[in-house]
C-alpha cells in the first residue's frame, strides 16, 4: 500500500510474509498464491506490499538461477504485489517447532550473516518496482548478548562496513539504493535504540547502515519514543524502516488472575523475552515461562511480554497490548513535516503461537486477521494526514 505523505514523498506500508514461513523458493510462491493475494483482495486493492521473508535455501535458488528470479518478479506482478523491504532477520529454520534461540544465528561474527545479506540487498534490487529506487533490508541487532565479546563486536564491525560498500556498489550497478538496518530487540546486544547508536556511529555510514524500528520492541523495553527518536536524531542515525507490532501488557502482573492469563501466551515456539521498570531499572527474563515460574522479576510494577500481538485485536482484560506505543511511535515517524522513515511493515508473525482460542482456525480466518491489522495501520496513516495511493 502506498501513501502520499503532505510533503509529496510516498510512504509504503507492508507486511511481512515471515507470518507464512516458508523455506523453498517453491514455498515462496505458494505463499503468494495462498496468502498474500487473499489478503490483498479482502483489501480491494490493485496492489499490496509485502515485507518479503527469504530463508537461506530460498534466497540461495535465487541468486544462482536468473530465471528463477525473473518468475518470481513476474508472480508477484500477477498478482498484484510489490516488495520494497526484506526481512533479513531470521536466516532459517522461522517455521520449526521451537525456534526460540536459534533465530539469532548465524550473527553478524559469522561470515554467512554477511553472504547472505548481501544476496538479499541483490535479490531486492531486482525486485523494486519499476518507480521505485530505494529498498530496505532488516538484520538482526549484532547478537544475541551472551555471544559477543570484543572480538565479536570488531568482526561484526568490519562485517558491516563491507556491507556498506557492497551496497555502494549495488547502485552504481544497478541505479537502485538498499539501505539495511539494525532491528533492536531484547536480550540481544543491542536491546534498544539507545544500544544501538554507538556501534552504529562506528560503522560511520548512515547512507546504508542504520535502524530498523520494531515498536513492540521498543514498548518491550519500555522505551518512550519521543526519547529514542529524539536521541537517534541527534547521534544522526536514520531510522531506514519500521516494523509496527504490539507488545503483551500486564498492568498488576502479582494478580493470580493476571499470571493466569500471561500463562494461556506461554508457549513453545518463540522467546517471549519479559520485562518490567523497578525503581528506574529495566528488568528483565529472556522468556515468559521463567518470569511466571517465580521471582526473576519484580512483580509490583507492569511486565511486558515480546509477544507480536495482533494490531487489531487486544488481548481480554486482565491483558492489554502495547498500541499505544505504537501509535506514538508512528505518529512522531510520519506524522511532522517530513517522514522519519518511507518504509513501514506490519509484522505480526505469532498468528499460530496466539493462545489457542485465539488461533486463525483455516487460511481465510488469517487474511481476515491480516486485511484487519493493515486497516487499522492505513487508518492511523490517513488520520496523520497521509493519502493513500491507488
Amino acid at each position: 500500500m502506498r501513501f502520499r505523505h503532505p510533503d509529496g514523498s510516498t510512504v509504503h506500508l507492508a507486511y511481512c510474509t515471515n507470518v507464512h514461513p516458508a523455506e523453498t523458493l517453491d514455498g515462496v510462491l505458494a505463499q503468494l498464491r495462498d496468502h498474500c493475494e487473499p489478503v490483498r483482495k479482502r483489501l480491494g486493492r490493485d496492489r499490496l506490499g509485502i515485507g518479503l521473508w527469504l530463508a537461506k535455501d530460498a534466497a540461495r535458488a535465487l541468486i544462482t538461477d536468473p530465471v528463477a528470479l525473473r518468475g518470481l518478479r513476474t508472480e508477484l506482478d500477477r498478482r498484484g504485489l510489490e516488495v520494497v523491504t526484506l526481512n533479513g532477520f531470521p536466516y532459517e529454520g522461522f517455521g520449526a517447532e521451537e525456534v526460540k534461540y536459534r533465530v539469532y544465528k548465524p550473527d553478524w561474527a559469522d561470515p554467512e550473516r554477511l553472504a547472505h545479506t548481501s544476496d538479499l540487498a541483490r535479490l531486492l534490487a531486482s525486485l523494486l518496482p519499476g518507480d521505485v529506487t530505494e529498498g530496505t533490508v532488516s538484520t538482526l541487532p549484532l547478537a544475541w548478548r551472551t555471544a559477543h565479546d570484543t572480538r565479536s563486536a570488531d568482526t561484526a564491525t568490519t562485517a558491516l562496513t563491507t556491507l556498506a560498500e557492497r551496497l555502494d556498489a549495488l547502485q552504481e550497478l544497478t541505479g537502485r539504493s538498499i539501505r539495511v538496518g539494525l532491528e533492536p530487540e531484547p536480550g540481544c546486544v543491542v536491546e534498544t535504540t539507545a544500544d544501538a547508536i554507538a556501534p552504529l556511529t562506528r560503522i560511520g555510514r548512515p547512507d546504508r547502515i542504520g535502524l530498523c524500528l520494531d515498536t513492540c520492541h521498543l514498548a518491550t523495553s519500555f522505551e518512550d519514543p519521543a526519547t529514542a527518536l529524539d536521541a537517534l536524531a541527534a547521534a544522526r542515525v536514520p531510522v531506514v524502516k519500521s516494523q509496527l507490532s504490539a507488545a503483551l501488557h500486564a498492568e498488576h502482573p502479582h494478580l493470580p488472575e493476571v499470571r493466569e492469563a500471561l500463562a494461556a501466551f506461554d508457549e513453545p515456539r518463540f522467546l517471549h523475552q519479559t520485562r518490567t521498570v523497578a525503581e528506574d531499572t529495566l528488568h528483565g527474563t529472556d522468556d515468559l515461562g521463567p518470569a511466571l515460574d517465580g521471582a526473576a522479576l519484580p512483580d509490583e510494577t507492569p511486565w511486558r511480554a515480546h509477544f507480536h500481538v495482533p494490531l487489531h485485536a487486544a488481548p481480554a482484560a486482565p491483558l492489554t497490548s502495547t498500541l499505544d506505543v505504537l501509535q506514538d511511535t508512528l505518529t512522531r515517524l510520519v506524522g511532522g513535516e517530513h517522514p522519519r522513515t518511507h518504509h513501514l511493515e506490519v509484522e505480526t508473525y505469532t498468528w499460530q503461537a496466539l493462545p489457542p482460542e485465539l488461533r486463525p482456525r483455516a487460511r481465510a480466518q488469517l487474511a481476515d486477521g491480516i486485511a484487519a491489522e493493515l486497516t487499522l495501520a492505513r487508518d492511523l496513516l490517513t488520520h496523520l494526514g497521509l493519502k493513500e495511493l491507488p
